[in-house]
């Protein structure tokens, strides 16, 4: 019979017989990549891929127990080492660390902005009702704070050493672009 004589029930027919291969096609797929999967596991065994991993023979953690939504939270804070801290005691921490903190700056204006941001989150913690330890941290005299961060910075310099004209070479001191102006 030639294709034009072939009614709509016909190619419907086709159509649901392409659809039922592909289906057995891919269900075939599906077992045969099962068993890829079983061999690729069994050739790994087989090479000690599997031996000596971390928690061998060991029960594994936090099985059967209750669930937990903030579980992942909890992991974080036990590997990342993350202390929480009221904010009394986070600021009287802060405070016994302030001066190290200062020593690594290296202009007056950054000091000033470090002790306001310091002194404005100790006289916020002031006025919130207290969580934890009683707040026995005093904002700092900035004035004071940053003379003793000149005193230090300038104690930490080593001394010039004084420099003889005679026996340095005047080329020597000018600086790149004029030597080579000269």
């Amino acid at each position: 019979m030639p294709d034009s004589e072939t009614g709509p029930a016909d190619q419907d027919d086709s159509g649901q017989a392409s659809r039922a291969h592909s289906r057995a096609a891919a269900a075939a797929r599906m077992e045969q990549q099962q068993t890829w999967v079983d061999l690729q596991v069994r050739q790994a065994m087989a090479r000690g891929d599997f031996d000596n991993l971390p928690g061998q023979g060991k029960p594994i953690e936090d099985l059967g127990t209750a669930h937990d939504p903030d579980w992942w939270l909890k992991r974080l804070v036990e590997r990342e080492r993350i202390a929480v801290l009221p904010p009394s005691v986070q600021l009287r921490k802060e405070d016994a660390e302030l001066d190290e903190r200062l020593a690594g700056l290296v202009s007056e204006a950054e000091v000033r902005r470090e002790i306001d941001d310091f002194n404005a989150r100790v006289v916020a913690a002031r006025y919130r009702l207290p969580e934890g330890p009683p707040l026995i941290t005093m904002p700092r005299d900035v004035e004071e704070t940053v003379a003793a961060w000149r005193a230090r910075r300038t104690a930490r310099r080593p001394a010039a050493a004084p420099r003889s004209e005679t026996s340095e070479n005047p080329q020597q001191r000018r600086g790149f672009w004029r030597r080579r102006r000269a």
